[in-house]
């Protein structure tokens, strides 16, 4: 426990020896959703959450103590919100308790045997836990009770400092490993050499080093380096770029600062730090929800144990400690986690798959643009496709697609490019150069006698395209068509539809970039329309549409859009005309061709699973 105002302690420069360095070694990974008896925990997820639980000295105080808030806080992290909430690990950032005895410290370890077995944690010592010196002072009544042996059965636990004052562990959360370093409050010269050793045993995991004593704030909330804290960063922490993130306790108020390291990024520095407030702090716990997806920390602060109370029983001072949301309390911290740990972990794409490993009972259709669909015309970036060029259907069923430039547009209207969706199987794409002012667009287009032309898809189909626009959007884009069944719909004995010069069946893209899937089904007078969000740009996308002869659903990137109708669509009015990508005469009549990448395109006649799509998802 320490406030700014009260003086920064001064670094201790004692010499002690020091054991021989060496690590304990740490059990076997657990299995994936195993979580003991708490709540389940799904390490592939990529949102979890990890729980920093600071000072909690004043519930640990000789006569004066009241385990109850941290009992409830324990109870919250392994209970059902740890299954809601993905909550993989939790560490405390010291001062246990006030005074370190014997007495204090048993009642802390029976408090914390609330986890053990239900949740992974790591707890390091406080001033207030040990007497004076650094990691090197020799046994401790908190040693006995927070030392090693405490977290031997844990999964996560990898190991200590000969000491034991030091330990590391590695979560498993997100589809990767990450490694928590949790520092006594004063490390020592031999204490750095092993946190420095574990560093360099797992150069390829982000890392988060958790200690009591780094940095302090002012009122604002603005937070700048302790004198121990300027040791630890300029020995350790800004040496090592898998540094990210930096929590610690000890002063108040809360704080948090951004600092640079020596490869040039950035080091998140935390204080977090209740007791002064209500009751000890009333158990408070940040929680810090990593967000792989949306390359986000959510950060907020609560109180369990008070937000448990009958709300109409609260106290005013209970009402106000409940949740806090000031911004050093609730707060996001955006990190490109690929971009930030590409120095030390880059991550490694999904190869290319071939064709044959991507062709499931019933796909009757899939054409991509690499060596193996494209002939004669892949591999160079920004190469022109010529007009005549051949895209196979590698299902061998007879359904190759020619390409064609429509009126009167340039060659380089249809070129080839290496871009594509990471979970794309073919590593390439066609950039299509459609527009208006004048009319131009190119189309890949099935032979008169494909077998695709004339199939009505009555048990179902699902219909998957990879598609990118351009950033920025620029130009004249009206209507753009990515795919269509050419024939009118009219020609099928369909009234009900816009025009009957519509297709019988098409995926276009508006001008606002919301994607529409029409249809007009083989067992009705109808034109059933699917209507997703619109699209960003820069950026792939994956569309899929399926049917299971009942009714069609669009997902975009796995996930099931809103707007799909509830009207019943079975099969699909085909004609006999061709299939075509890129864009038809018709698109071109009211809009244009595309304007954009394609990526692999497949037909199944059947409807998947979002499992079984092109792309894996979570």
């Amino acid at each position: 426990m320490a406030h700014p105002t009260l003086g920064r302690r001064a670094l201790l420069t004692a010499a002690l020896a020091a054991p021989a360095a060496g690590t304990l070694a740490g059990p076997a990974a657990s299995p994936a959703h195993a979580s003991g008896h708490g709540g389940r925990f799904d390490r592939e997820s990529p949102r979890f959450t990890i729980g920093v639980l600071p000072d909690t000295q004043y519930l640990f105080d000789e006569d004066r103590s009241d385990p109850a808030p941290v009992r409830q806080t324990f109870r919250f992290l392994t209970g059902g919100e740890r299954e809601s909430r993905n909550i993989a690990f939790m560490t405390h950032l010291g001062d246990v308790t006030e005074h370190g005895t014997e007495e204090e410290l048993a009642l802390a370890s029976d408090t914390f045997r609330q986890l053990d077995g239900r949740l992974p944690y790591s707890v390091l010592a406080g001033n207030h836990d040990v007497s004076g010196a650094d990691d090197q002072r020799g046994d401790s009544a908190y040693l006995k009770a927070f030392g090693p042996s405490r977290y031997a059965r844990m999964s996560t636990f990898r190991g200590a400092s000969p000491d034991g004052y030091n330990s590391h562990h590695v979560i498993e959360a997100g589809g990767r490993r990450w490694l928590v370093l949790a520092l006594d409050w004063r490390v020592s010269d031999q204490g750095l050499r092993w946190a420095q050793s574990v560093i360099d045993a797992n150069r390829t995991l982000p890392a988060i080093l958790t200690t009591h004593d780094l940095a302090w704030a002012d009122d604002t909330g603005a937070a700048a380096l302790s004198q121990h804290g300027q040791r630890l960063w300029d020995a350790f922490i800004k040496r090592n770029d898998q540094i990210f993130l930096t929590l610690n306790g000890h002063y108040w108020p809360c704080g948090r600062t951004v600092l640079k390291n020596d490869a040039g990024h950035d080091v998140h520095v935390h204080i977090t730090n209740y007791q002064d407030r209500y009751y000890g702090g009333a158990g408070m716990v940040r929680l810090y929800a990593f967000d792989l997806v949306r390359n986000v920390i959510d950060v907020e602060t609560i109180s369990p144990w008070l937000l448990e109370r009958d709300p109409d029983e609260r106290t005013p001072l209970e009402a106000e400690h409940l949740e806090l949301t000031g911004p050093v309390d609730r707060f996001s911290i955006e990190i490109d986690f690929d971009e930030r740990f590409a120095g030390f972990a880059p991550r490694t794409p999904p190869p290319a798959r071939p064709a044959r490993a991507v062709m499931p009972r019933g796909t009757v259709a899939y054409w991509r643009f690499d060596a193996e669909g494209l002939a004669g015309a892949a591999g160079t970036d920004g190469a022109v496709v010529p007009a005549g060029t051949v895209a196979r259907d590698l299902t061998g069923g007879g359904n190759d697609l020619t390409m064609e430039l429509l009126h009167a547009s340039a060659p380089e209207t249809l070129t080839w490019s290496a871009e594509h969706h990471e979970g794309q199987p073919a590593h390439a794409s066609l950039r299509f150069d459609g527009g208006k002012s004048p009319d131009r667009g190119a189309v890949l287009r099935s032979g008169p006698n494909a077998p695709v032309n004339s199939m009505t898809f009555t048990s179902g189909y699902t219909i998957e395209a990879f598609i990118k626009l351009p950033e920025p959007f620029e130009g004249d884009h009206a209507w753009m068509g990515i795919l269509s069944w050419e024939g009118r719909s009219g020609d099928a004995g369909k009234s009900s539809g816009w025009s009957p010069d519509e297709p019988t069946c098409s995926l276009n893209l508006s001008p606002e970039r919301f994607l529409q899937f029409v249809v007009y089904p083989a067992d009705r007078d109808a034109d059933p329309t699917s209507w997703s969000h619109a699209l960003p740009v820069g950026r792939w996308t994956h569309v899929a549409v399926v049917n299971d002869s009942r009714r069609t659903i669009m997902y975009v990137d796995g996930s099931k859009i809103a707007r799909n109708p509830s009207q019943p669509s079975k099969g699909i009015s085909t004609l006999g005309r061709p299939f075509a990508i890129g864009g038809t005469q018709f698109a071109l009549t009211y809009g244009q061709g595309f304007y954009g990448w394609i990526g692999d395109v497949r037909i199944v006649s059947r409807a998947l699973r979002p499992k079984e799509f092109l792309r894996p998802y979570a």
